[in-house]
């Protein structure tokens, strides 16, 4: 029999406060799960020596330093990040790295005296605006004219097998109510056309869109079901809601995980799923 689950527990995330803190407490899983992604982002993007660059969403930083190896001495990067948690591990990484800053702020209202800059990258962190019109707005005045903006953000859910496969364990012992799929969270940016509208209204050119897929590491590179299990629980909404649900609930949904992981488990390189995700460009 399943429970339902309170709709409170699965809204955007809080990410100045528990989420933010959640994600440092599982950096390092974070970070491995989806580096691939930023990787091929940066690809795309091939920031050029002497840009100074904005990353938006910039979490522990580590695009912000790769940004920063591609600029070169000449250029800039200026890392963005509502979390503070996260600000603070960004800036101790990058101690040696005098060409690198991060700045705690809103970027949907923040200023910046040393605007415009030429380019703006984000690899997941563009989705979390409640007003992505207004956000998009004032992110357009914070580049030049004609300068470009690249974004990794999700398809669909049902494009990614990671995130079905998931929730199907979940809702197996929860009910979980269908969100409004333009709620900030992940997936609010899976309706292409909604995204094209935001950023022309904010004076942005109409986007370049590739499609990015492939298979991420649930947990990280190397996790083994056990510990992608844990993981899965600990720093993602379904573990949340499934632990509201009482600790048999948690404790059989725990089982379930860990038969859905060994069953994508390689040796090696850890619990593989498949993804899908848009890497877009536009300019200012």
């Amino acid at each position: 029999m399943t429970t339902t689950a309170d709709p409170n527990e699965l809204k955007g995330e809080d990410w100045a406060g528990e989420m933010g803190i959640k994600w440092l407490t599982h950096i390092d899983r974070f970070e491995g799960m989806i580096a691939p992604i930023g990787e091929a982002l940066l690809a795309r993007a091939g920031i050029a020596r002497g840009e100074r660059v904005i990353d938006l969403g910039c979490g522990g930083g580590l695009t912000s330093l790769a940004a920063a190896e591609a600029t070169g001495p000449q250029g800039a990067v200026l890392g963005l990040d509502i979390s503070p948690d996260l600000i603070d591990e960004a800036r101790r990484r990058a101690e040696e790295h005098p060409n690198v800053r991060f700045l705690c702020a809103d970027a949907a209202t923040v200023t910046l005296e040393d605007a415009p800059y030429d380019r703006l990258i984000s690899r997941f962190g563009s989705m979390f605006f409640a007003d992505p019109y207004a956000a998009f707005a004032n992110l357009h005045g914070l580049i030049k004219p004609g300068g470009r903006i690249d974004l990794a953000i999700w398809a669909a859910p049902r494009d990614n097998p990671w995130m079905m496969e998931l929730m199907g364990v979940a809702r197996s012992h929860i009910d979980i109510p269908s969100p409004d799929p333009r709620t900030p969270g992940p997936f609010a940016f899976a309706d292409l056309d909604y995204v094209r509208d935001i950023l022309a209204q904010a004076g942005f050119s109409a986007p370049d869109i590739e499609a990015y897929q492939g298979e991420q590491a649930i947990g990280g590179a190397g996790a083994l079901p056990e510990d992608a299990a844990d993981f899965a629980l600990a720093s993602m909404a379904i573990g949340r809601a499934l632990a509201e649900a009482g600790p048999d609930v948690l404790a059989s949904a725990r089982d379930d995980l860990l038969g859905l992981f060994t069953r994508h488990y390689r040796d090696g390189e850890g619990v593989m799923m498949k993804n899908k995700v848009w890497l877009l460009t536009a300019t200012a």
